[in-house]
């Protein structure tokens, strides 16, 4: 895909075209959904730079990275799949699947065994990666939001993507405490 021009002034009385070229507000829920999506994907973007330029160590970076990269992918795809009606869907469209869960879950699993078990409740931060981990946690779970709403309106619409993003929720939590854990940050806990 080559991008010629960055503007096109679809925009300026407040409306955007989807993929397949429907016209449509930029208030409407499918707008807000794959728009929340890509707000995700900037905080993992920061994530995986703050990551990059730690002093944990090669292995504990590239365990990160290699995990983050994959979401970062999965997202745009989930962004493209938001911006296209069903109806304008293609054969072989990239789209989150099962297996994209499952990978999530087996994340989830295999980073919560090398974790002390939760006593308190945690404040986000744990040092810059965890802090943006946990923004990504609270913007995963508004995305969440965003698409239980699209969903009413069009349930065809949501597919994998909705279990995906409430897994990713659940992983950007553990990978935050992890992150925290293997940068030796300590990590905030609720005081009652």
């Amino acid at each position: 895909m080559r991008i010629t021009k960055v503007y096109t002034k679809f925009g300026d009385k407040g409306s955007t075209q989807l993929v397949g070229g429907r016209k449509v507000s930029k208030g409407e829920p499918r707008i807000e959904a794959y728009g929340t999506i890509d707000e995700l994907n900037s905080i993992v973007g920061l994530a995986r730079t703050f990551n990059g330029r730690s002093d944990a160590g090669d292995v504990v970076v590239t365990r990160i990275d290699d995990m983050l990269k994959v979401v970062q992918n999965k997202l745009f795809c989930l962004g493209a799949d938001l911006a296209t009606l069903p109806s304008d869907r293609w054969e072989g469209m990239e789209r989150v699947t099962t297996a994209d869960i499952k990978q999530v879950e087996s994340w989830i699993d295999d980073l919560n065994e090398e974790l002390p078990p939760l006593k308190e409740f945690i404040l986000p931060g744990g040092g810059p990666v965890g802090a943006f981990l946990h923004q990504a946690r609270t913007v995963c779970r508004r995305a969440e939001r965003v698409l239980v709403r699209l969903g009413a309106l069009e349930p065809e619409a949501l597919d994998s993507s909705l279990p995906y993003v409430n897994r990713l929720s659940d992983y950007f939590f553990v990978l935050g405490r992890w992150a925290a854990k293997a940068h030796d940050e300590p990590e905030f806990l609720w005081e009652r």
